[in-house]
């Protein structure tokens, strides 16, 4: 039998190399569409990590100890579903043809659970390398909690855009504070964006950036030689302590007329052109021609280095106890659902309480008995009410920490969220609601890639008074209810806080949003825990048909539901429909809606937020008690007044709709 060393130095590494780019070329031509300057300038750092470093096995794109790979230059996939095709991924030729064509497993833009090998949706700038960074902070922790088991490692590649993105210096300056030395980025530094030079727009000194916040930095000259590229990453991968970036300076459009150019970056490359690079790399010239030699020798390359990984896995796995067995079941699988049976809340003797505060009592009684939730607040602790007493700080110190500091960072927060949640945890992470704008796009993916993740918002009302209308959420509630796949939670008392976090914590699937306010309530006699899965329900209701119906939910049901008494003693009956969550109960049956809004009877909907979400129910928008203008500073009941919000406006407003 050839040994190792003979057989690897049979094979022509560089040609392999040259077909990820031409096979990527061909794939954006047939497209008409795509970024080719990036596949074929980045092309042998994906060969280098994938030959060489990952720790992958295509046969099982989804074996849990598997080092992460986030293609943070999104605009690269066709380079990515090159580089998987060609490494034994379950892509064929065919799906590559269909690059960028409806239905297909090779979209624009990399799509978790869509195309096998890819880890992570990425497409905005900066969010796949903030999401690998909650990846590696998941690795860490399962490091620590599986020591014989879990040792994975995160690789990003990501470009000059990747790099402008806030998101991703948010990201970064908490990876080096956490010392996360699983993670390592490629930076393919080619100084060219969309637009031309980034030296017109991009001035930074990258390696001091990330050295000033705690990363190791390495710089290939020549990102053309992948044995330089592959000897970085060896170092990179010995670090004891640090984050990794390297920088590798590489030129964009390599080969191609155009190299080095803008006009490169995301245009398809002319025949002529396409022609003449594969000239120039020994390529025949015909459409997704692909050696048979090639993919031998890249699939032998891997097979080699990590043929068993699979299989050694699952036999360590199956020796360990029965209880890790089935906690790395849970991470493991797709279901991620928590039991609330152990669930415990003490009601207080007043009966008077901020959802916030229930809120805390709940996650405390569960978060703290579950391995599988992690999270924390964008420096909004004591705000927020999330920290878990007893549950550890998250530290470069204890990996398993329960609380995750994430400081002012909301959109980092949200995309390592995301990359907690890809590897297994059910995330959650804690802001105002008002700051809810910084963290949408992370949000997004999140329901995109139909993540577990738990968003926790609280000052949800400009109820919070004289912080005035820079922190009084209005139009935030309608973004979160737009967004397709987001489970929108705003209860009204602890009693539906305990029911939103039990339909939470019972959905398999998907990322959930609890909107919950800053001031004492009360506890309600009217309100039904079990109710609130529904989405809306009746609270109070009348002894003969009602005169009307009023829809409200959060902070408001207490001001409707003395609203309702006082009319009741002028004549007027009117139903109480508490909604803590629009979207589930537009989801209901045609049945179920009409017995709790029957057709012919008025209905108002009175909520302190954008009359945008209820257009659905309501058609004429005198009967929206709505705010649909910014807030104001000053005392809760001043503001309240002001915008017409206090009992006794409302009750004037309501009678005389119903004249």
């Amino acid at each position: 039998m050839v040994n190792e060393i003979e057989t690897l130095d049979e094979i022509n590494e560089q040609k392999i190399v040259d077909t990820i780019r031409t096979l990527s070329i061909d794939m954006i031509h047939e497209a008409n569409s795509g970024h080719p300057g990036i596949s074929l300038g980045a092309a042998p750092i994906m060969y280098s990590l994938y030959a060489h470093h990952l720790n992958i096995d295509p046969k099982y794109p989804n074996y849990f100890n598997r080092d992460r790979f986030v293609m943070s230059s999104g605009h690269g996939s066709a380079l990515l579903y090159a580089t998987l095709y060609l490494a034994g991924f379950p892509i064929d030729l065919e799906d590559l043809k269909k690059f960028r064509q409806i239905d297909s497993i090779t979209p624009g833009h990399p799509e978790y659970g869509l195309t096998p090998g890819v880890d992570c949706t990425t497409g905005p700038l900066g969010e796949g390398f903030a999401t690998a960074v909650g990846m590696a902070m998941a690795e860490a922790n399962l490091r620590e909690r599986y020591k014989d088991l879990i040792n994975f490692k995160t690789y990003v590649l990501c470009s000059d855009g990747d790099l402008m993105e806030g998101i991703s210096y948010e990201a970064a300056s908490l990876a080096g504070t956490y010392k996360l030395n699983n993670l390592i980025v490629l930076y393919d530094s080619n100084k060219i964006c969309l637009d031309g030079k980034t030296e017109n727009i991009f001035t930074d000194n990258i390696p001091m950036r990330f050295q000033s916040m705690g990363w190791n930095v390495i710089i290939v000259e020549n990102g053309d030689n992948y044995e330089s590229i592959d000897k970085a990453i060896e170092e990179a991968k010995n670090s004891i302590e640090k984050p990794t970036i390297i920088e590798v300076k590489t030129t964009i459009g390599k080969h191609s007329i155009n190299e080095g150019t803008n006009k490169v970056h995301g245009t398809p490359l002319e025949e002529e052109d396409i022609s003449k690079i594969k000239e120039k790399l020994g390529i025949r010239d015909i459409p997704f021609a692909i050696s048979k030699n090639v993919l031998e020798d890249f699939s032998y390359i891997i097979n080699n280095r990590c043929g068993s990984l699979q299989e050694k896995f699952i036999k360590n796995l199956e020796s360990q106890d029965e209880s890790i067995q089935k906690e790395l079941d849970f991470f493991r699988g797709s279901n991620k659902s928590i039991s609330t049976n152990n669930l415990y809340y003490e009601t207080p003797d007043e009966k008077l309480e901020s959802t916030r505060d229930s809120s805390s009592k709940i996650l405390n009684s569960v978060v703290k008995n579950t391995p599988f939730m992690i999270g924390g607040s964008a420096d909004l602790f004591a705000s927020n009410k999330t920290y878990i007493k007893d549950g550890g700080d998250f530290s470069c110190t204890n990996y398993l920490g329960k609380n995750i500091f994430f400081g002012v960072r909301e959109n980092a927060m949200a995309a390592i969220m995301n990359g907690l949640s890809l590897c297994g945890f059910r995330s959650y992470g804690s802001t105002f609601l008002s700051f809810s704008d910084y963290l949408k796009p992370s949000l997004r993916l999140s329901c995109m890639m139909n993540l577990s993740g738990i968003y926790i918002f609280t000052h949800d009302s400009i109820s919070v008074g004289e912080d005035g209308p820079t922190h009084q959420p209005v139009e935030q509630l309608l973004m979160l209810r737009s967004i397709p796949g987001l489970d929108v939670f705003r209860p009204a008392d602890a009693n539906e806080v305990i029911g939103a976090y039990k339909a939470i914590f019972a959905k398999e699937q998907g990322p959930s949003a609890i909107s919950l306010s800053r001031n004492k309530t009360p506890i309600l006699e009217e309100t039904k825990v079990n109710e609130v899965e529904k989405g809306g329900y009746i609270v109070l209701d009348t002894m003969k048909k009602p005169d009307a119906i009023i829809m409200t939910c959060g902070e408001e049901l207490h001001l409707v539901l003395e609203v309702a008494k006082r009319l009741k003693t002028k004549g007027i009956e009117i139903r109480v429909v508490s909604m803590p969550n629009l979207g589930r109960f537009l989801k209901q049956d045609f049945e179920y809606r009409e017995n709790i809004l029957p057709v012919e009877v008025r209905k108002i909907v009175v909520e302190a937020a954008s009359s945008l979400s209820w257009n659905q129910l309501i058609y004429n928008t005198k009967y929206l008690i709505c705010l649909d203008e910014f807030g104001a500073s000053g005392k809760k009941e001043d503001i309240y007044k002001k915008f017409g919000f206090d009992v006794d406006s409302l009750e004037e407003r309501i009678e005389n709709l119903l004249k």
